[in-house]
């Protein structure tokens, strides 16, 4: 039993002895990093880290903010010069655009009645005795539930 231990001593003592030979393979230095000077962090000029999502929104707001100056511009413009402007300019000025759709609206409407009435007659050459019946539906839809009434 003796021999047993003393062998198993050895070999501790073999195995212990191969492990101080071993050098350390990672080392952390408990120091904290040295500070290069005493000055507070300075704002990097341009454009400050974003995500590309958040990127392309302020890029989109900045478009659309260029954009409406023109137009801001020209409403002042309007504006200011309508500050200079008679009642009665001002009302015919105002009535112009009304009028002008109301004129286009009548002649697309009169263009529209002279195009139903053509190819309304009908030339049919038959060989034979026939028979032909013709009717004519109105149609009148009313009410808040849509009542169709057709009638021959």
């Amino acid at each position: 039993m003796t021999t047993d231990r003393a062998s198993a001593r050895r070999q501790a003592e073999a195995i212990l002895a191969e492990l101080d030979g071993i050098a350390a393979t990672a080392y952390r230095d408990p120091t904290p990093n040295p500070t290069i000077g005493a000055a507070e962090p300075v704002p990097q000029p341009g454009r400050p880290p974003m995500s590309q999502k958040a990127t392309d929104a302020s890029a989109l707001m900045l478009a659309a903010g260029a954009a409406s100056l023109p137009i801001g511009g020209a409403t002042s413009l309007v504006l200011y010069t309508l500050g200079h402007v008679s009642p009665t300019a001002l009302a015919i000025g105002g009535a112009a655009p009304v009028a002008l759709i109301l004129a286009i609206g009548s002649l697309i409407k009169a263009a529209s009645r002279g195009m139903q009435g053509i190819g309304a007659e009908h030339h049919h050459h038959y060989a034979g005795p026939v028979h032909q019946e013709h009717h004519t539906v109105s149609t009148q839809t009313r009410g808040l539930f849509a009542k169709t009434i057709n009638k021959q």
